[in-house]
């Protein structure tokens, strides 16, 4: 079966950006969206404790126009506060609402919500019932294929049965298990074995719903195969430390020329101008750009130039420029 780039409600989830710690924040989602328009971008995990208790929420929920269309990703298991934040976070014009459902991390289960709540189906539905009940836009569910004893079998489909009966059909499914006990964060990333053959057994199963394939997937044309079996997925590590991957899967999937290099750096310092300007400093932009050179000449040199020499140029956007304009030297591409 080969699934559509969208679904009902209009969102084209074909090529996703997976929200994550630390990195995907507003500059970063910036520099994606450049990348690939046609991504569907997500924010970094925000609970919903931290949105309803914030003086400004603002701070946690405001982004840029440029960054459409966006995700909000929030974590909480208290149906009550997340109806309450869904509420605050409507006016903000996400196009979708996602409850985290699998990260492992041990601070996150401290608070009772991420991976651990798989073991909660119950809960789960309330929680979506509750979002659903605050807002017109999509609700929808990352989460692993399992954790811990969880079988990936009968307790996956009885998992996505349970909380399916909230109303909600859109899941972005890590193909691996989250082992909760003996295990880091960081480990639970690479450790568990993927299983991407459950995943797609899923979509088979429910061809009513989205599945989007989340985990491990870093090679191009790899991902390329995988769009044909599932409504889309979702990139994490391999987006970030592999940037320009987006730019080529998005020129796959929609015909058009991929990005010139210098190009797209003359429009990132352009934006570094704009957030220094504004208070902020150069390397809030420029870490997030580091692997925009990765497996080329010129790849350690960029690194450098936008990692450490950014931290002591905080104003200095021409940095960019400059390197960027020895880096694409170096690789041969056109640079007018």
């Amino acid at each position: 079966m080969v699934f559509t780039a969208r679904f009902n409600d209009g969102i084209n989830r074909k090529l996703c950006v997976a929200p994550m710690m630390d990195w995907t924040d507003r500059h970063c989602r910036f520099f994606h969206r450049l990348l690939a328009p046609s991504a569907l971008l997500f924010t970094e995990m925000v609970t919903a404790d931290a949105i309803c208790h914030a003086e400004n929420p603002s701070r946690f929920l405001s982004h840029s126009e440029a960054e459409h269309p966006l995700v909000l990703q929030v974590g909480g298991s208290d149906p009550k506060k997340l109806f309450r934040a869904i509420k605050l976070a409507n006016k903000y014009g996400f196009c979708e609402f996602n409850l985290n459902v699998g990260c492992p991390s041990n601070r996150v289960q401290s608070g009772r919500f991420g991976a651990c709540l798989m073991e909660e189906p119950d809960i789960v539905r309330e929680c979506l019932m509750a979002m659903k009940e605050a807002t017109d836009k999509p609700i929808s569910v990352k989460c692993r294929i399992g954790v811990d004893d969880m079988d990936i079998n009968l307790g996956l489909d009885k998992f996505i049965q349970k909380i399916s009966s909230s109303g909600i059909s859109v899941f972005y499914i890590h193909a691996r298990k989250a082992l909760l006990t003996g295990l880091s964060p960081k480990e639970n990333r690479n450790i568990p074995p993927l299983n991407y053959e459950r995943v797609h057994r899923l979509a088979l199963q429910n061809p009513e719903k989205v599945i989007i394939l989340n985990g491990g997937l870093e090679n191009k044309d790899d991902i390329i195969s995988k769009q044909h079996d599932f409504h889309g997925v979702m990139l994490g590590r391999a987006a970030y430390k592999t940037p320009f991957i987006l730019s080529e899967i998005h020129s796959h999937l929609t015909g058009e020329p991929l990005l010139e290099k210098h190009s797209l750096a003359m429009k990132m310092a352009d934006y570094a101008d704009m957030v220094i300007e504004n208070g902020g400093n150069l390397h809030q932009v420029t870490r997030h750009m580091l692997g925009l050179f990765s497996g080329e000449r010129g790849a350690k040199y960029w690194r450098q130039q936008l990692g450490e020499l950014a931290r002591l140029q905080p104003h200095n956007s021409d940095l960019i420029r400059k390197t960027a304009k020895f880096c694409c030297a170096k690789t041969q591409r056109k640079v007018a």
